[in-house]
């Protein structure tokens, strides 16, 4: 089988995004980041997840992004809830981006992929229905391939090595999200997506991921069985 290592923070993207690697007949080993979020509950989802779906190895790694802050979601900055999906769709950065926090989550994904002698790194990036990350973009995962091919040992002394990094969701909707990820088999009572969630994981249902992903749902015309867990389903 081939090898690909798969970002796994335990949200409703990046499951989806490492069944459909499974899917695709790879052996996958998972990475997780403890970088200083203050929604460490992902964590757990993330390790639950990998356990299940029984990955080859799951790693994570403990980085402090919160040593430069810059975010709501490693700093003591509120994290925004504006309440209705036109202020997340909006076209601006919000404050809850990690400056350059997807180029070094797949940094050390290409010194493990190097490693393990995999040439294949995915990631659950989207660029449809997302909070205008520039570190979601296709430009950005293009710019990061090129970089593999002269940053790594493969890369430069071996024919066919070039890292290829797969983005399966980048270009689906939500909605489209919410519904491969279901007949993938994966149980999204157990992922956790909110930035803001209380410590038994109960979203806050204001924040930007909160409104996009029960934008997503609602658009698949399915429950989000997390708010039936919780018994906020209306």
């Amino acid at each position: 089988m081939k090898r690909a290592v798969c970002l796994l923070s335990g949200g409703l993207d990046s499951t989806t995004s490492l069944a459909i690697a499974q899917a695709g007949g790879f052996e996958v080993y998972a990475l997780s980041f403890r970088y200083g979020q203050r929604h460490t509950i992902e964590l757990d989802k993330a390790a639950a997840f990998a356990r299940e779906r029984g990955v080859n190895r799951h790693i994570t790694l403990d980085i402090d992004l919160r040593a430069f802050g810059g975010s709501a979601l490693t700093d003591d900055i509120a994290v925004p809830k504006p309440g209705h999906e036109a202020a997340v769709l909006a076209n601006e950065i919000p404050v809850t981006y990690v400056p350059a926090r997807n180029t070094i989550f797949l940094s050390f994904a290409m010194g493990w992929a190097e490693v393990l002698g995999a040439k294949d790194i995915f990631i659950g990036v989207n660029a449809q229905d997302y909070s205008g990350y520039p570190d979601c973009r296709p430009a950005f995962l293009e710019a990061f391939e090129r970089l593999a091919q002269v940053a790594t040992k493969a890369g430069v002394t071996e024919a066919n090595q070039a890292l290829q990094i797969h983005a399966p969701l980048i270009d689906m909707s939500k909605a489209d999200i919410v519904a491969r990820g279901s007949a993938l088999g994966i149980d999204f009572a157990e992922t956790s997506s909110c930035y803001d969630p209380d410590v038994q994981g109960k979203p806050c249902l204001a924040c930007d991921a909160c409104l996009l992903r029960a934008k997503g749902f609602r658009e698949a015309g399915m429950v989000d069985p997390l708010l039936l867990k919780f018994g906020l389903a209306t």
